[in-house]
């Protein structure tokens, strides 16, 4: 580190780093927490900042979701910060029209229906030069977290990109996309190597623009069984850590924790655990000690509180107690076991973040 306080890359030096010792399963004086979804609706200000915009254009403006990434930590003590943005910017980027529907969720006018339809998508190489506002959002928000917490970057892994693509949007059966993968499977893996050749180049440029960890987002893997989640979900996701991490290593850069949460994908636990990433996202539906007997010691688990917790009063520091003890000290990132709803509680959040760094301490000294 220089004498001015500034990084390697010229970011200012980094003054808390529990998020990332716990993260490469080094040990830490308490466990560190965040939350999925921190920069989100629950928040009065967040909602002001929103209130102006279209979805997206506030994703394609790095002042903006620089405000909404700092917004939380203004409020809690939280231990890592995760960049504003949509896991949908990639399909965008590939050439493909969404829009938010308020009340709905986001649209795909014209999804994939026919095997052709993959002529349609830009060259995933493009993908990168198509985020820079991405990129310069990281950026922003590195220099103006002045080093108090790390940033996360994060994309949404291709099944779970594949899923919108094809469905036109949610689906509670994921019927069309599962069509796509019994039917046509030849053209499923077409799609699913073109999303982890965007992929890549996009992850590799978070960490080029300042991200200090990556999160990849498989929300949609508990719509897959074992098999299908084995054949077509489970390879991108091994070949998109292996191919993040070569790169940065070609590109003389240090390597970065990377985090990979599949949502209700506990069938798929033990091969998560081998999928070449340092961190296992697990939602409220896992046992911690199952789930640490499954992974083995050589990763650190992150979760996994029902977000529905946050709703209780007093029991939160209670609940927060139990899962920590379950969890243990070593290789453990608190966090909830999927994102904040819009209608909770900011205090109750608060409380949540108190309550894991005051018994974790408590926990160590014992």
């Amino acid at each position: 580190m220089e004498a001015n306080g500034l990084g390697p890359q010229g970011f200012p030096e980094l003054k808390n780093d529990t998020f990332l010792r716990a993260a490469w399963g080094e040990e830490t004086d308490y466990t560190p927490v965040w939350c999925m979804r921190q920069a989100g609706r629950y928040l009065p200000e967040f909602r002001e900042t929103r209130a102006a915009q279209d979805f997206f254009s506030t994703c394609r403006s790095p002042e903006a979701c620089c405000e909404l990434t700092l917004q939380p930590l203004r409020r809690f003590p939280l231990d890592a910060a995760i960049i504003f943005s949509d896991i949908l910017v990639v399909p965008q980027a590939l050439g493909m029209e969404v829009t938010m529907v308020p009340g709905k969720g986001p649209s795909f006018p014209e999804p994939l229906r026919e095997e052709q339809d993959l002529e349609r998508l830009r060259d995933p190489e493009v993908v990168a030069s198509e985020l820079g506002y991405v990129f310069q959002a990281i950026t922003l928000t590195r220099q103006r977290l002045a080093g108090r917490v790390p940033l996360i970057g994060f994309a949404g892994a291709p099944w779970t990109l594949m899923t919108y693509m094809v469905e036109g949007g949610g689906s509670s059966t994921m019927a069309q996309a599962k069509r796509w993968l019994y039917q046509r499977p030849q053209a499923s893996h077409q799609l699913l190597r073109i999303l982890t050749d965007a992929l890549v180049p996009y992850l590799v440029g978070q960490v080029v623009a300042g991200a200090q960890a990556l999160q990849l987002f498989e929300s949609h893997a508990g719509h897959l069984g074992p098999q299908l989640f084995n054949k077509f979900a489970l390879p991108y996701i091994r070949d998109v850590a292996k191919q993040v991490k070569a790169r940065l290593r070609e590109a003389g850069l240090a390597p970065v924790p990377m985090i990979i949460f599949a949502k209700d994908g506990h069938f798929a636990l033990e091969e998560l655990a081998q999928a070449g990433y340092e961190v296992v996202g697990l939602d409220w539906t896992v046992a911690p000690k199952k789930a640490r007997e499954c992974v083995g010691k050589t990763v650190t688990l992150q979760g996994n509180l029902d977000p529905c917790a946050l709703y209780a009063s007093e029991e939160i520091g209670q609940l927060v107690k139990q899962m920590l003890d379950d969890f243990g000290p070593h290789r453990y990132i608190a966090n909830l076991g999927h994102g904040l709803y819009p209608d909770m509680d900011p205090e109750h959040v608060g409380a949540f973040v108190d309550a894991v760094h005051k018994h974790s301490r408590l926990l160590r000294q014992n």
